[in-house]
């Protein structure tokens, strides 16, 4: 599939980092570092705008690294651009750890993933039908 983009950053587009990656590596648009202070947030622009057809979402998710080695995290995970919004791209990221963390030009921040999504319309009723679960719910099914 392909995406109109435009890319007014001074970066490469994002990009798959493997073959099989599901996610689309995304940089931070800045000219010059940021100190994220611990339990601080900031929203980082990407310098991305796009085109998404109709029934598609992007997904913005945390980078794996970041998170595990660093506590730097995206706040509404997962974020999502719908198809009919035409503004720059931005990630919201907040510093989970204890120690500051110097967010530079150029970092890769989060990844893109592109899914597709149906919309509903509900069904008023007042009996839902049964399932072996059933109400249960947070753990209900076993923790191991």
């Amino acid at each position: 599939m392909k995406i109109k983009v435009i890319n007014k950053s001074a970066f490469d587009l994002p990009q798959y980092e493997t073959v099989s990656a599901a996610g689309m590596d995304v940089r931070a648009n800045i000219t010059e570092s940021v100190i994220i202070k611990p339990l601080d947030r900031i929203i980082v622009p990407t310098g991305l705008f796009v085109e998404l057809p109709e029934g598609h979402e992007i997904q913005v998710r945390p980078r794996s690294g970041l998170a595990a080695k660093l506590g730097i995290t995206v706040l509404n995970s997962p974020g999502t651009i719908d198809p009919d919004y035409r503004g720059e791209i931005k990630v919201i990221l907040v510093n989970l750890s204890h120690d500051e963390f110097e967010l530079r030009p150029a970092e890769r921040i989060a990844q893109f993933v592109f899914a597709r999504f149906e919309r509903v319309d509900w069904e008023l009723t007042d009996k839902l039908s049964d399932t072996e679960r059933g109400a249960g719910g947070f753990g209900s099914t076993g923790t191991k």
